[in-house]
């Protein structure tokens, strides 16, 4: 299959792309061209049809969970709200907690133990992004009847893959409840919490300031899994003669991720980046979107040097693989040597993929060739909202 570059989408504006496939409906179809002011590459569209995915964009329940924001009382307190990868909260004598819950529920309803592992993986991963050090988990869940069938496969890997991820990285579980009813039959919710520690000189934002920067991207190399996980993106969808299928859950491996923390404490001690996000739902799409997004300019990649695991993937499948594990920071190339120090001392995989820019588009390159050419804030903030009718469900009439 031929690359779908920004100058071929100009060129064959009426090319057909698998839209409906990737989960976007016609009019947000058309909204993306509208955007865009042609039809996106396949790169892009994997992009946006994954970014606006309910998963990531919440368009269904942002209207209910903005009043989290308009509602709260006002107060010093809260050093970060809304729109980070945690909330952080002032302890005093210049300490503050961040913590955040995350629900991994589809995933681990698939394939119950690396769904919930990656779950805890994922929220540790946000708290450490904030620049904390995570120092507990926790995790309520939701099942079934616990006699039902269902149930009885799902459980025992849920409960197993929380404690395992979260044993392998040192971290107690101080809490967590199970419940069970007939609501959560074939559909379980595995809630993770995660908390972590640090001052208040140590918080971070997910944010690529200052062009000239470098976009640094480390930790587990990239690979195959987690494709579709976010939204129904199949490597078939746009390689007809590449694999049936890549796995839709992440595989996650604790051991990997401790050392990832350690080496970027060691790094957020020595202030040696401007921005970091880390790369769990969405992977590369989420990360490079959302930092450009949260600066004060654009941003270029070079999609080619991410280094993989597996070499056969394609761009759309490297922008949207959720391999665990991976950090994106935004680093000064004054502190770029000893950057790469740190992560040669901790052994962890490093890659300068690209740089920040003074314009106002996300541009990513293959091999030279331009196949992303966005304005970030439309993939990452800006997608469509939904206030959906409300109705009360039919099992409560029932009871």
């Amino acid at each position: 299959m031929s690359l779908d570059t920004v100058a071929t989408a100009q060129a064959n504006p009426d090319a057909s792309q698998p839209f409906a496939e990737l989960g976007l409906k016609p009019d947000e179809y058309a909204r993306i061209k509208e955007i865009l002011g042609r039809r996106p590459t396949s790169s892009e569209l994997a992009m946006y049809s994954v970014m606006w995915s309910e998963h990531c964009s919440y368009k269904s329940s942002k209207v209910h969970l903005k009043q989290f924001g308009d509602k709260a009382v006002k107060t010093d307190a809260l050093l970060v709200g809304i729109g980070e990868n945690a909330g952080v909260v002032d302890v005093g004598q210049g300490y503050a907690v961040t913590f955040k819950i995350e629900s991994h529920n589809h995933p681990s309803f698939i394939e119950p133990y690396q769904g919930a592992a990656t779950g805890v993986g994922g929220i540790v991963r946000d708290i450490l992004t904030m620049g904390a050090r995570p120092i507990a988990v926790m995790d309520p869940l939701r099942f079934g009847p616990a006699d039902a069938p269902d149930t009885r496969r799902v459980l025992p890997g849920i409960v197993a893959g929380v404690g395992g991820y979260g044993n392998c990285l040192g971290l107690p579980n101080i809490g967590g409840e199970v419940v069970f009813d007939q609501t959560y039959l074939g559909n379980p919710l595995v809630n993770a919490l995660c908390i972590g520690v640090m001052k208040h000189s140590d918080i971070k934002l997910a944010k690529a300031a200052g062009a000239g920067n470098l976009v640094v991207l480390y930790g587990a190399k990239t690979g195959g899994d987690g494709i579709g996980g976010v939204s129904v993106l199949a490597s078939e969808t746009f390689e007809s003669k590449g694999p049936a299928k890549r796995p839709a859950v992440q595989v996650g491996d604790p051991f990997v991720e401790k050392v990832l923390i350690e080496c970027s404490l060691e790094i957020f001690a020595e202030d040696l980046v401007v921005g970091i996000q880390d790369l769990g739902g969405a992977g590369l799409s989420c990360a490079t979107s959302e930092l450009a997004s949260g600066g004060s300019g654009g941003m270029k990649v070079q999609l080619d040097k991410v280094p993989l695991r597996d070499p056969s993937l394609s761009p759309e499948e490297i922008l949207m693989s959720e391999s665990q594990e991976r950090m994106c920071a935004i680093v000064e190339p004054s502190k770029i040597a000893r950057f790469l120090e740190i992560c040669e001392k901790w052994d962890v995989t490093v890659t300068v993929i690209g740089e920040v820019t003074d314009g106002n588009h996300l541009e990513i390159t293959w091999n030279g060739e331009l196949i992303v050419d966005v304005p970030p804030r439309t993939v990452a903030h800006d997608g469509p909202v939904y206030n959906r009718p409300l109705a009360q469900p039919a099992y409560i009439d029932a009871v």
